[in-house]
């Protein structure tokens, strides 16, 4: 057998239907796109969102227009106030901050805030400090690491 001599089983390879041939073509007349209107005539396409020119229900919604970048970054934040609970000289991690509930889950980077006072020493490891909440860590003798 030679490669021009291939050829599929008998059977195996279905003709497609040919529509909108005559009526007696099978698919005539309509050529299964059912009766009239938009959806039958040729280079129907309508935008995704268009509601047949009723309002549509996204104009109705203002709040949720608009754009939602994936690329932001949400930090767990924590006051300094909070802080004040450990003991002088401790080292404040993410994960200290875990074990005592003041941080729900360790998947964001957390960031320290400037609200409260601070009255001990500690060194405190985070992903990012204010401006405020390192014056007054360093303020209180107390020293900050980036982590």
């Amino acid at each position: 057998m030679m490669e021009h001599q291939l050829a599929p089983s008998k059977g195996a390879r279905k003709a497609r239907k040919r529509v909108g041939r005559g009526d007696a073509a099978g698919q005539g007349s309509t050529a299964g796109r059912g009766n009239k209107g938009q959806k039958s005539r040729a280079g129907y396409r309508i935008r995704p969102g268009f509601e047949g020119g009723q309002l549509p229900i996204i104009k109705g919604l203002p709040m949720k227009r608009g754009f939602t970048n994936p690329f932001k970054i949400y930090y767990s934040l924590v006051k300094i106030e909070a802080l004040d609970s450990f003991e002088a000289g401790d080292n404040i991690t993410p994960e200290a901050l875990y074990q005592r509930g003041i941080l729900r889950n360790l998947n964001q980077p957390v960031k320290i805030v400037g609200d409260g006072e601070i009255s001990k020493s500690v060194t405190v490891s985070a992903h990012k400090f204010t401006k405020t909440a390192r014056e007054k860590i360093e303020a209180a003798k107390g020293s900050v690491e980036e982590l």
